[in-house]
């Protein structure tokens, strides 16, 4: 049976947090959400109709899929982050501004943290685990000489 209490579910979530652009593909696809969202706005909210076509619906829902999968497949972030850079620029044109702005300024901030995310980097450690990893050295370095049996050190 596995350990389904939130002790075990929030350090399996960080981990596979850390092994993704977690946070560039949030924001990219809360971009895409938004923009999709502000196409739905009322007549007296929209200022820009732009292109009521195919392409004011396409280009957020391609911001969205690109978020999606920049969170499910990493292996292809940049291609993803290419793609959605292009979308969200687009839908200056055809989406009521880019979603009056934020949805745009959302898909390319994304877009952006996910093309420079590097896989191997090491995750990074808060103070409070550096504070403790140092204890810990300390410890481990004054045991020796507090075990060779004079109870002082050398």
């Amino acid at each position: 049976m596995t350990d389904r209490s939130p002790q075990g579910m929030r350090p399996a979530f960080r981990r596979w947090r850390a092994r993704r652009p977690f946070w560039g593909g949030l924001l990219f696809a809360l971009g895409g959400a938004e923009v999709l969202l502000t196409m739905k706005a009322s007549m007296k909210v929209v200022m820009h109709v732009g292109m009521q076509g195919l392409a004011g619906y396409l280009l957020p829902i391609v911001m969205l899929l690109c978020g999606l999968l920049t969170l499910f497949s990493p292996a292809q972030r940049i291609f993803y982050s290419l793609i959605g850079v292009m979308a969200s620029l687009g839908t200056w044109l055809t989406s009521n501004l880019g979603g009056f702005f934020v949805g745009l300024l959302l898909g390319i901030v994304g877009s952006c943290l996910t093309f420079g995310w590097l896989p191997d980097q090491k995750p990074r450690v808060s103070r409070r685990q550096r504070r403790r990893l140092r204890e810990q050295e300390a410890a481990r370095a004054t045991a020796p000489a507090l075990a060779e049996g004079t109870g002082e050190p050398v």
